[in-house]
């Protein structure tokens, strides 16, 4: 029996590699024979460089400016010519300083995205030409200002000075310098791996739809789009009306409009994340011979079926005709609902333990237990699919 095990993170409880490896444990407790594939996979977000690892990647870890200034170590993942560079690692939510309560210091206004650009560059200086920017959960609404600023441009005020960190900082933008851009830019081919279809401006935008997130109230919502709308404007007088267009691009509002500047200045070609990471995790090929694959996320919702992972690596099963399970901590659709999107069966943690908090504080516990249920059960499930339809409709509302 070869399984192969293609998990995301369980958020705020497991990453995707402790995922799959409890999932393994418990499938081994009961088929010690069994052949496991652990391939923790992402959406191109959180979790994405970790995924890189596991494929073979390498880990270059660097000291970078993180989201208020201070210094933050990061690393970019590097194979053959291809480096992966999780934004969240250097400019995202996870690298705030924390209060007393441990809770990160949000600074909608203040945070930059320079971070992400150092990390960018220095996979350009080991060698990369192509960059998989992975950029999901951002701290910053600057427009990818200071990601473009440690790559070489500058953002000077009406007196000619550099303009400080941050998105509420741009609305002072005078002109941007891009002859200072470093020149292998051009040579590199860039992905930007994101779900987000938001433009960067307007009702839809970074400011008004992400800028809540990371602390702006309503006020600041506005000053932080009329800025990034300043940022629109003098980039169009820098690179044309290309630059203009890119603003109302899908995926421009993307990271706080780090979107914006990939597409603008970097050339990025925008994939769907989960799309970008299973390609080079190379699950496709993973699949060969398995007879079964085990993938699933924390939270198993409308999300997850309108192009999360466990969609993503369904899909690609379904393509090598290989049958594939769902296991999440919890989930709000109705077992006839994961069934019509493809899956074979769904584990839930909450099924073997209703506290949500104990089963994000146990979730490793709680998984090797459903690994070991899977093995018990998977000879009954490929053999007759669908014979637990009649359990599952007893708890389908629909």
């Amino acid at each position: 029996m070869r399984i192969v095990v293609a998990p995301d993170k369980f958020k705020g409880s497991l990453e995707a590699p402790d995922v799959a490896a409890a999932l393994e444990t418990g499938i081994h407790a009961v088929d010690p024979s069994a052949e496991v594939v652990r391939l923790p996979v992402a959406d191109g977000g959180e979790g994405t460089l970790e995924a890189a690892l596991g494929a073979g990647f390498t880990a270059w870890p660097v000291t970078v400016t993180g989201p208020v200034g201070r210094p933050v170590q990061a690393e970019f993942a590097l194979r053959d010519r291809t480096a992966v560079v999780e934004m969240a690692l250097a400019s995202g939510l996870a690298a705030l300083p924390v209060d007393e309560r441990g809770e990160p210091v949000l600074d909608a206004g203040g945070a930059t995205s320079r971070g992400t650009g150092e990390l960018v560059r220095a996979a350009l200086d080991a060698g990369a030409e192509r960059v998989v920017l992975g950029v999901g959960g951002s701290a910053c609404t600057d427009g990818g200002a200071g990601l473009l600023q440690a790559l070489g441009a500058r953002l000077l005020d009406a007196a000619g000075e550099e303009l400080g960190r941050g998105g509420a900082a741009l609305a002072r933008l005078d002109r941007v310098d891009v002859a200072g851009l470093d020149p292998r830019l051009a040579g590199t081919e860039f992905v930007l791996a994101a779900d987000v279809d938001h433009p960067l401006l307007g009702g839809r935008g970074a400011a008004a739809v992400f800028g809540p997130q990371k602390g702006a109230g309503p006020a600041q919502v506005r000053e932080l789009d009329t800025a990034l709308t300043v940022l629109r404007d003098r980039l169009a007088d820098a690179l044309g009306e290309t630059a203009r267009r890119a603003a109302d691009a899908p995926g421009a509002g993307a990271a706080g409009g780090v979107g914006f500047a990939a597409l603008a200045v970097l050339g990025a070609r925008r994939r769907p994340g989960v799309e970008v990471v299973l390609e080079f995790v190379g699950l496709s090929d993973r699949l060969a011979g398995a007879d079964l694959v085990v993938t699933g996320e924390g939270s198993l919702d409308e999300q997850s079926l309108g192009g999360k992972t466990p969609l993503g690596v369904l899909d690609t099963a379904r393509a090598a005709d290989v049958p594939a399970v769902a296991v999440c901590g919890r989930t709000t659709l109705a077992p006839r609902v994961l069934r019509e999107a493809g899956f074979l069966r769904t584990y839930a943690l909450t099924d073997l333990e209703p506290d949500p908090r104990t089963c994000m504080r146990e979730a490793g516990r709680l998984l090797e237990q459903v690994g070991a249920q899977l093995a018990r059960e998977l000879p009954g499930l490929l053999s007759a699919p669908g014979t637990d339809d009649a359990d599952d409709d007893r708890k389908d509302p629909s």
